[in-house]
């Protein structure tokens, strides 16, 4: 999965860099690279996660899993929050970085 998010990203920030031909690409690079680092971090929960809710009991586990999804997703919003205030990381390619998570999942089933 995490190669599919760095190849996903790499394909971003090299249409970026052809689109803009200039230095304007930059934050629009340094928002998919805050964005695939969260989605790479996320990957790395997501496998705990897994692997601690296999030893426990199904009703703790249902709960430990649900609350782990939400800070998976707060983790996201977080760094969405961060593209959307610092004029410096430009927010779609925050969003494009967060994407390559979902896209690096339907990879995965679908091959």
């Amino acid at each position: 999965m995490i190669i599919t998010i760095l190849i996903i990203s790499l394909i971003c920030v090299l249409g970026s860099v052809v689109y803009y031909r200039s230095m304007a690409s930059i934050p629009f690079v340094l928002g998919v690279l805050v964005g695939s680092a969260v989605s790479i971090v996320k990957v790395f929960l997501l496998e705990r996660t897994v692997d601690k809710a296999i030893t426990m009991d199904i009703g703790k586990a249902g709960g430990y899993v649900s609350l782990q999804h939400v800070l998976r997703l707060l983790f996201s919003g977080a760094a969405l929050y961060l593209g959307a205030v610092v004029p410096q990381i430009s927010l779609w390619g925050v969003v494009a970085g967060i994407l390559a998570f979902q896209l690096a999942v339907y990879n995965i089933r679908f091959f």
